[in-house]
C-alpha cells in the first residue's frame, strides 16, 4: 500500500498554500483521494510546475509604442 500525505503535510513538504493545493486537487492537477472528509495525496506526487512568467520580459507590454 502506498504512503499518503494529508493536505497540510503536503503543503509543509513543498512550501505551498493549503487552499491552493485543495483548488489544484479539485481541478485534477494533483492526484488525490478523499477518505472521509479529508483529502490524501500520494507521497510520491509532486506539485505541478509553476507556469508564471518571472523573467520580467513582458513588463510594459500593454503600453502603446510611439
Amino acid at each position: 500500500m502506498a504512503d499518503f500525505l494529508s493536505v497540510s503535510e503536503f503543503c509543509a513538504l513543498h512550501g505551498k498554500d493549503p487552499g491552493n493545493v485543495r483548488r489544484l486537487i479539485q481541478q485534477g492537477r494533483i492526484p488525490a483521494q478523499k477518505i472521509g472528509s479529508q483529502w490524501v495525496i500520494p507521497a510520491d506526487a509532486a506539485p505541478p510546475a509553476d507556469k508564471r512568467v518571472k523573467s520580467g520580459r513582458y513588463c510594459g507590454a500593454r503600453k502603446k509604442s510611439q
